[in-house]
């Protein structure tokens, strides 16, 4: 019998998470990395030792209420992330106008 090792996909929460870290630090997160489990966790234990820059990175009070506002109107909740990155909570707003 030959003995082959398949390379695990990432999980969908893996890569949302590897998403969010980028967005944090900065950073582009490879698409090879995404491809491998073992490989994108990894990257994402790397990438969370790194302190992000000295930015805010949360959203402008504007941005919030903007955002509950649309929230209101299509009767779905803001994810939790997006009060924690502006640029989620921009992403967000664009994906729900």
């Amino acid at each position: 019998m030959e003995s082959t090792t398949y390379a695990l996909p990432a999980t969908p929460k893996q890569i949302a998470y590897a998403r969010a870290l980028a967005l944090r630090n900065q950073t582009l997160l490879p698409w090879e990395v995404q491809q491998d489990r073992r490989s994108l966790s990894a990257w994402i234990d790397a990438q969370a030792k790194l302190k992000p820059g000295p930015q805010d990175s949360r959203p402008t009070s504007k941005q919030v209420a903007f955002a509950e506002r649309l929230a209101r109107i299509k009767r779905r909740a803001v994810p939790d992330e997006c009060f924690r990155d502006k640029g989620l909570m921009s992403k967000w707003i664009d994906g729900n106008k």
